[in-house]
């Protein structure tokens, strides 16, 4: 770390609420939970959530991380699928290997499945608005025989091979915000004669208020910095949104090992918020090592408190 430096006090904005959201914090609490009731290893298919402190942290705990099936080595060992959501072939493996699986999908992720499903027995082409290639995604169009239409914008509408008097029913990625959505939902009603449209449900609330929260404070900001992950679909987000609404930058760092000290060199104000898969402890660490370097002034917009809360399966509840 850097001594301090002589420079005018830094108003530093903290953005409510932040980090970790109910889906996550079950995610993880279920790895920990099957490591107390079954010992080391307890293995994890894909990152649990995206995020590399929170996969190393579980390492050190006794977590072997996969990315098929096929390469757990111990089969009697657990297996745990991680919050986006899989497939309906992975559940499907794993009874054909004979393992014993936990499944972490996040409960909102879940719902967007039965809601595909219903579409299917209705008969309706399914349109998903998501990012190609995310898990979450790619979980979501391996719920059915279907075919399930993929769009990321507005031209992937246009491109569509759907009758455009057919009704069709449209379902999104959870972690984008109902603005990511908008203009690609008024394409496909401009479209389609009727839609039966996601709803307001259907969007995760962690990815809406984390997003919300940010538009709050960017126009105050000369530098907005949102702790999170590269390959995490809402770390990425909340730079746009930031950017988009006032901050004069706006960059995504995964830890404060990371941080580029020059960009905080004669600036007046800071904005800080986590992405949903970012643990509190690294954003008590970046303000720690603010606190240490430089004067700053710690302001905490006050913001609604979330009390969601999603239960683990009950045969991972360990007593104690």
């Amino acid at each position: 770390m850097t001594t301090t430096v002589n420079q005018s006090t830094i108003n530093v904005y903290l953005a409510g609420p932040r980090g970790f959201c109910a889906g996550v914090d079950r995610a993880i609490l279920m790895v920990e939970e099957a490591l107390k009731k079954y010992g080391k290893p307890v293995y994890v298919r894909h990152e649990i959530v995206h995020n590399k402190y929170v996969v190393e942290n579980l390492k050190s705990k006794g977590a072997i991380f996969v990315n098929e099936l096929k390469e757990i080595k111990n089969r009697e060992r657990p297996v745990i699928f991680s919050a986006h959501g899989v497939p309906k072939s992975v559940p499907e493996e794993a009874k054909n290997l004979k393992l014993h699986y936990y499944d972490a999908t996040c409960p909102l992720v879940s719902k967007i499945h039965r809601e595909v499903e219903n579409f299917e027995r209705k008969k309706l082409p399914i349109i998903l608005i998501g990012h190609r290639n995310h898990p979450e995604v790619n979980g979501t169009m391996g719920q059915i025989k279907s075919p399930i239409y993929l769009v990321e914008n507005e031209k992937d509408v246009i491109k569509l091979n759907i009758p455009q008097n057919k009704e069709v029913a449209c379902v999104t990625q959870t972690t984008l915000s109902l603005d990511d959505t908008k203009s690609i939902i008024e394409t496909i009603k401009a479209r389609y004669s009727k839609v039966v449209e996601p709803g307001k449900n259907d969007i995760c609330y962690a990815t809406t208020n984390r997003q919300n929260s940010v538009k709050n404070i960017a126009a105050k900001c000369d530098l907005f910095i949102v702790i999170g992950a590269n390959n995490s679909s809402n770390s990425l987000r909340l730079v746009e949104v930031a950017k988009q609404y006032g901050a004069k930058n706006s960059i995504l760092i995964e830890n404060v090992d990371k941080f580029d000290t020059s960009l905080i060199e004669n600036i007046q104000s800071l904005g800080i918020t986590a992405s949903a898969s970012a643990p509190e402890v690294l954003v008590q660490n970046f303000i720690t090592y603010l606190q240490e370097n430089y004067t700053i002034n710690l302001i905490e917009p006050e913001y609604i408190k979330e009390d969601i809360n999603f239960k683990i399966p009950q045969q991972l509840k360990v007593v104690r």
